[in-house]
């Protein structure tokens, strides 16, 4: 079959001696001949992405790759998004980036990409992208950074800035010490070394078989990270004369053996909506409840913060994501697929734990079942999640009172105030931060604990909001409550002093008061955002829910690679 790319290179007429001749600069004749795979690199890298700014030295590997393997390779720049540094959340964005990588990789000519992520939304957006377009395409994960140390002590990113500051809040550490760590937290390029979103989506990737099999959680300044680039731009090209697409990788069995890993490593919550973005991308049945029944009973295997001890260089000289499924191959999918063609577990065979300390046997798991709980109950008729790896046991099973806040700016006038009728039996609702009402779902669901609490020693408590929550965070949070208050979810009816019930065992969430006195109640609505024009407008109007991956709604489905007509 011709070349996608001949479309625009071949023949002789006016519009393909235009496109043909300002590509020139430098590329050889041979290059427009109809035989030579058009390959581009979608590169997020950006210094305001800190995590991804080493990316266009991937991308040089990635090319060199390419000519290598006989394609031509062109660096396609596509949004980044730079989760420590964008406000109000890089989440509002995700659907932006997606959508504009979309466009650019259909109405350009080109024939397979290669992806280039690693900060949280970056790999999300980009496989949403290529479901979309459903070109060959492969991902290259950034890799996450070298461990720093302060003090003799290893630091996990962003999981340590959470434990330290609140350390800093209950009078333990001193502002000056909490400070001196600042630069010795981020040791290298890269991003998050912790199990955050970034580390786990790298290794969804892997799992729904859009890597090279042994990528993920590769280091960023290792240089075998530039060794597997090159091998992707070589694959790049060879997925395009097999025809191999997305949408033959990224199936259902794909997405099942995700969420099994998903629970093996210990994984980001942020995970769950952005599978469920992916697969509604491409059209795959997958729902809240996959996530709960397929992750049931897979024990957590990786000793990695924040649900453990280990860092992410840690994870990599153990043995790698390949060591982990080796020890759960039993319950992956064996047809699905990877990019090399074959199945993912036949990439298993030859996998070996290293350090059983980092990685445990299945014998012998950190926690005997560690997928992700999904909550329903009159606080969330469509759903909510907790990662029980990362919460306090004794919390799981909680009957409380309920201490509820109306906004992020509300959580921070009135959290600390002496006068805040709390203890450490309450269950802090945060309200009005879903899709809708912030907009864009950002991490505050690990709420900060009430300075009054932290004095006395407490360092969890049960949190409940419609916002999301750092992977890189940890504690009895319940996150993704749907409908969002905004959305006319029944968060909007708690009120300061319902008894609210959390029973993670039993899967249900609720507060226990009579159904019909709940629905009675006026919602309330302060806080919720209502932007007036531009992306936010539009993103507010279409949005969907948190159980549908807050995708926009015109966004579901694919479109493929055709465009219709001439641009000249």
């Amino acid at each position: 079959m011709p070349l996608r790319s001949s479309r625009w290179y071949s023949g002789q007429d006016r519009n393909s001696y235009i496109h043909r001749a300002w590509m020139r600069r430098g590329l050889p004749e041979a290059a427009f001949d109809g035989d030579r795979p058009h390959i581009a690199i979608a590169n997020t890298a950006s210094d305001l992405t800190p995590c991804n700014s080493h990316l266009d030295e991937v991308a040089d590997s990635v090319k060199q790759g390419v000519w290598a393997a006989g394609g031509v390779p062109l660096n396609l720049p596509v949004v980044s998004l730079g989760e420590t540094n964008v406000r109000p959340t890089a989440m509002l964005w995700r659907n932006l980036a997606a959508m504009a990588t979309e466009e650019m990789l259909r109405a350009n000519p080109i024939d397979g990409v290669v992806l280039l992520g690693g900060c949280d939304k970056t790999i999300p957006s980009l496989l949403m992208a290529a479901a979309s377009v459903d070109l060959p395409a492969l991902v290259v994960p950034g890799g996450p950074m070298l461990t720093g140390h302060f003090r003799g002590v290893p630091l996990g990113c962003g999981t340590d800035v959470w434990r330290l500051s609140e350390e800093v809040r209950a009078g333990t550490l001193s502002r000056e010490a909490f400070l001196r760590s600042e630069s010795s937290m981020i040791r290298s390029r890269g991003h998050c070394n912790t199990m955050g979103t970034a580390s786990t989506m790298a290794c969804m990737a892997e799992a729904l078989g859009m890597t090279l099999p042994g990528t993920a959680g590769t280091p960023a300044p290792d240089s075998r990270l530039l060794e597997r680039s090159h091998e992707s731009g070589r694959l790049a090209v060879e997925l395009v004369r097999r025809e191999l697409r997305p949408s033959q990788v990224m199936t259902r069995g794909s997405f099942l053996n995700a969420i099994v890993t998903l629970a093996a490593i210990g994984g980001s919550t942020n995970a769950v909506v952005h599978l469920l973005a992916i697969a509604g991308r491409l059209g795959v049945e997958l729902g809240l409840d996959d996530f709960d029944r397929t992750g049931r009973g897979v024990p957590l295997l990786v000793d990695l913060q924040p649900a453990g001890r280990h860092l992410m260089d840690d994870l990599f000289r153990a043995g790698g994501l390949t060591a982990v499924l080796k020890e759960v191959e039993d319950l992956l999918d064996p047809a699905a697929v990877t990019v090399s063609g074959r199945p993912l577990v036949e990439h298993l065979a030859d996998a070996e734990i290293w350090d059983e300390s980092v990685i445990r046997r299945r014998a012998d798991p950190l926690l005997p079942e560690a997928g992700i709980a999904v909550l329903r109950g009159n606080l969330a008729p469509d759903g909510a999640v907790i990662k029980p790896a990362a919460a306090s046991p004794e919390l799981l099973s909680h009957r409380g009172r309920a201490v509820v806040f109306d906004s992020v700016e509300d959580l921070n006038a009135r959290l600390d105030s002496p006068d805040l009728d709390v203890d450490e039996t309450s269950v802090l609702v945060l309200r009005g931060c879903g899709p809708k009402g912030y907009p864009g779902m950002p991490e505050l669901g690990n709420l900060p604990l009430p300075a009054k609490l932290l004095a006395k020693g407490v360092r969890d408590m049960v949190r409940i909001s419609d916002a999301r929550m750092s992977g890189t965070a940890y504690g009895t949070v319940v996150l993704h409550t749907a409908p969002e208050a905004a959305a006319g979810g029944p968060l909007a009816r708690v009120r300061t002093g319902d008894p609210i019930v959390l029973d993670v065992a039993a899967r249900r969430l609720y507060v226990d008061i009579p159904d019909a006195e709940l629905a009675a109640r006026e919602p309330v609505v302060n806080g919720h955002a209502a932007p007036p024009r531009g992306w936010e407008r539009l993103y507010v109007d279409h949005v969907m829910q948190a159980d549908k991956g807050a995708d926009l709604d015109f966004l579901t489905g694919s479109s493929g690679d055709a465009v219709g007509r001439e641009s000249h």
